[in-house]
């Protein structure tokens, strides 16, 4: 997973915090527009924030990743340029995704679900539900 720095501290303000998942929103449909789908999830994936219990911040990035994760085509491709650092931190998202019942989000998330356990092991699968301290 990347870097703790890369995430927002519990103590953090959640204005500031918002505030931030905002800018990261304008960062990734710049990215979109720009045909980068797997630079667009990359960003959306960073400073998630994981300690933080406060709903509204995770369903704002939960909201900003589903938009990057939904634009990915070509999921073989983007394990080849997603680092393995990001691999635990998606599959909380993919299980979040599929918690929703939406069927173009679960058909998404278990055709990215599938490669991810082939790329990153199920050792990615028993990290993500065995974390409950830093939930999306």
């Amino acid at each position: 997973m990347a870097s703790s720095a890369a995430y927002p501290d519990a103590d953090e303000n959640l204005e500031a915090i918002i505030t931030r998942i905002e800018q990261k929103s304008r960062k990734i449909e710049t990215l979109l527009k720009q045909s980068k789908p797997v630079e667009a999830l990359k960003t959306a994936l960073e400073w998630s924030p994981l300690k933080i219990r406060d709903e509204r911040c995770k369903s704002a990035n939960w909201i900003v990743v589903h938009r990057a994760m939904m634009a990915i085509r070509d999921v073989d491709g983007m394990f080849n340029s997603l680092d393995p650092e990001y691999y635990d931190i998606l599959m909380k998202y993919l299980y979040r995704g599929l918690s929703t019942g939406d069927r173009p989000t679960c058909d998404q998330c278990l055709k990215i679900h599938e490669k991810l356990t082939e790329k990153a092991g199920l050792g990615c699968i028993l990290r993500s539900l065995a974390d409950t301290v830093n939930t999306v």
